[in-house]
């Protein structure tokens, strides 16, 4: 462009250079190749304008890979999705021919404000009354058996099923199983002893019922074979994986059953038979049965995105933005209690194998019956940013990779998951974890929020003992994790929890409170079986029901400028003793107002054992198997003289080699009361090196177009 500098005077060429500048001020718009979609248009039409939509996202697929075959891409692809439900009756499947490259990427969103539901239920009509205010509908899947589901939803809310007792649990009264030892808890068990007149053995149909059973870490999930009322005895159509006591004490476990018809007696219950197909319903007030919106769950997979990565095929650089999924379906095969740890055999609704560099940003994922996502085998550098995941069956991310020895070409790693808001999990499966992360590495799991789950929050490592592990440098940081356990079903849980060898990992700047559980173990970060090379810092936990912090037993444990505060029982405990150090732990602030400081006395001592500090001379005898040094400790209601340093005073515990310059203060927090644990000037724990937390950044952060901006 030329120009005049006769024009310097004239309003034109301000004009000229305003717009210039605005020009390049402002982001230039990239061009992209579009394809629609609208529940509205037709799988008949073009699909490239607003006006001609496809009705089906699988014909857009369809088209791209259309556009792909005729060459490589030279712009960004993009599937608009406009407002509407889009129902899901099998997975939509991605593969390799779908990728999109690093330049040219391939993206499935909805459209700009407005909401695209990909949904796996099933609207549920016809419904007629039955009895009272109880309402019934027959379904003919049912009744073939091709259709079984465990939650029903209405006016987009989840309702219970039918169960007994309405409030609380039922205890065991007697196992029927032949263990002597309360610590064989790893006993298949198929019926047990209740007490008279919590079931009764003349329901019509029992085979419909199932037992969910509350012991150790685990809800198990029974079919009901039989009522013995002579004996009061409960049989099942197979065994638990675990023995019905509950905890290593002797305690036995508790249950409920339901899906009963007898146990139908609360508005928002229903019941499902399988011999005739019908659908019970007793309506909550108000609900009108005739324009009642009511959903079951049908399809158990929605998204799948499957590469072979065996032979080096990969789906790539494959987005998903703002979109909605619902209402996916799961039940547990014949045979399977759910006995697997953390629920890790529960399905999730959108499934990942042999991926690389795709993303999901800015998703909703709601009202499902499995876990959210789910990476497995050769899923690398994939994101997952700003997504909420709420009402939710189980878990809500589960990466799994290879494990250790296994062929290096299907290791999963390096993928992020952060800024999602996770809550309301495990409202089936009581056992799955918020983030669970097996046998994976340099993984980054930050600035989540994760909350209201009956087990633990976060879960790193999967090896256990001191085994080998292929779970090593994952980053667990800023993350806030509140109200775990808070149903009181479950124990032995965390916050944060770890488990085996873990070189390289980091779990840093978290914000961890309000965790519970039911007979043992409600901790705020909990290292189990062999939780070995982990730095542990800037952590700021309070208000657990057990230890703040726990080691069940570890190796080389670095914990540093933590905040643990305000557990109700302990503060800090230890389950065995090792011999080998198990934990550096200096520089923290432990202050509380009740329980103990640390639990179990005699976990806390040490004992003889010999180090090899160097190969070529004689072992040294030594005892050290944990360092405890530069910390402060304080309870506001106790002098120093009263408290117990594990059945030791203050003099003997450092006659004993431990905490020589740790002090017994007040820290100074600005408002302990309202959980303000900064630190005022002059606070002691400042002389000592302690470094201010901050949580500024705790938990999602805005989020822009797909990128998270700072909080400010």
């Amino acid at each position: 462009m030329y120009f005049d500098p006769n024009m310097r005077s004239n309003s034109k060429f301000a004009l000229i250079t305003a717009a210039l500048l605005l020009m390049l001020a402002s982001p230039v718009a990239r061009a992209e190749i579009r394809f629609y979609v609208a529940p509205s248009g037709s799988d008949a039409q073009n699909g490239t304008s607003p006006a001609q939509p496809f009705l089906t996202v699988q014909r857009a697929q369809q088209a791209v890979r259309e556009l792909k075959q005729r060459g490589p891409l030279t712009e960004p692809v993009t599937v608009y999705l406009s407002e509407g439900v889009y129902p899901i009756s099998e997975a939509l499947k991605f593969t390799p021919e779908d990728s999109g490259t690093e330049t040219c990427p391939i993206t499935y969103k909805a459209a700009q404000g407005e909401k695209a539901l990909l949904s796996g239920g099933r609207k549920v009509t016809g419904w007629k009354r039955y009895k009272g205010n109880i309402w019934v509908a027959t379904l003919p899947e049912v009744q073939a058996g091709e259709w079984w589901f465990r939650q029903l939803y209405v006016n987009g809310n989840l309702r219970g099923r039918a169960r007994t007792p309405n409030q609380g649990v039922f205890e065991i009264k007697a196992t029927t199983d032949t263990t002597t030892s309360q610590r064989s808890y790893q006993v298949a068990s198929d019926s047990f002893v209740f007490n008279t007149g919590d079931l009764d053995p003349k329901w019509k149909h029992p085979e419909n019922g199932e037992a969910i059973i509350y012991h150790y870490w685990t809800d198990t999930h029974l079919p009901i074979k039989a009522i013995d009322g002579k004996r009061n005895v409960i049989s099942f159509g197979y065994p638990s994986g675990k023995v019905f006591r509950d905890g290593f004490e002797g305690d036995l476990a508790r249950y409920v059953v339901e899906n009963i018809y007898e146990a139908l007696d609360l508005p928002g219950e229903w019941v499902l038979e399988r011999s005739t197909g019908r659908l019970f319903y007793m309506p909550l007030s108000g609900e009108d049965m005739a324009s009642a919106e009511v959903i079951a769950p049908a399809t158990e997979e929605l998204i799948s995105i499957k590469g072979d990565p065996l032979n080096g095929k990969f789906v790539e650089y494959l987005n998903f933005e703002g979109l909605g999924l619902a209402y996916s379906n799961f039940n547990l095969p014949w045979g399977d209690c759910n006995n697997a740890q953390g629920s890790a055999s529960v399905s999730a609704c959108v499934n990942l194998s042999g991926a690389r560099n795709c993303s999901f940003d800015r998703c909703s994922l709601r009202n499902l019956g499995t876990f959210g996502f789910e990476l497995f085998d050769g899923c690398t550098f994939n994101r997952f940013t700003c997504n909420t995941l709420e009402q939710i069956a189980a878990g809500g991310f589960r990466l799994r990779g290879v494990e250790p020895g296994g062929n290096p070409a299907l290791r999963t790693g390096n993928n992020t998951i952060s800024d999602n808001t996770i809550g309301y999990y495990g409202l089936t499966y009581p056992s799955a974890v918020g983030v669970l992360v097996m046998h994976s590495d340099c993984n980054t799991v930050a600035h989540n929020l994760i909350h209201h789950g009956d087990y633990t929050g976060i879960s790193v490592g999967w090896s256990w003992s001191y085994l080998r592990s292929a779970a090593r440098g994952n980053r667990i940081e800023q993350n806030h994790i509140h109200d775990i356990g808070y149903n009181n079903l479950l124990s032995d849980m965390g916050g944060i929890y770890t488990l085996g060898l873990s070189p390289g990992t980091v779990i840093s700047n978290n914000l961890v409170h309000d965790v519970n559980a039911n007979r043992y173990g409600g901790w705020g970060i909990y290292t189990d079986e062999g939780s070995t090379s982990i730095l542990i810092e800037n952590n700021i936990v309070y208000h657990t029901k057990f230890g703040t912090f726990n080691i069940h037993y570890a190796k080389d444990l670095v914990v540093r400028n933590n905040i643990f505060a305000l557990g109700r029982l302990q503060q800090l405990s230890r389950s065995k003793r090792d011999p080998h150090t198990t934990v550096y732990f200096e520089g923290n602030i432990i202050y509380w107002t009740q329980g103990r400081l640390l639990a179990d006395e005699y976990k806390w001592q040490d004992e003889p054992y010999k180090i090899y500090v160097n190969p070529y001379t004689q072992p040294r005898d030594t005892s050290v198997t944990f360092v405890s040094d530069w910390n402060i400790f304080y309870n506001p209601d106790k002098p120093r003289a009263a408290v117990d340093f594990s059945g030791r005073t203050w003099e003997q515990w450092l006659a004993e080699g431990k905490d020589h310059h740790s002090i017994y203060a007040d820290p100074m927090f600005v408002d302990p009361g309202r959980f303000d644990f900064r630190l005022k000037p002059g606070s002691p724990a400042l002389k000592l090196g302690f470094r201010q937390i901050d949580l500024s950044q705790v938990g999602p952060r805005p989020c822009c177009d797909g990128k998270v901006q700072p909080k400010q």
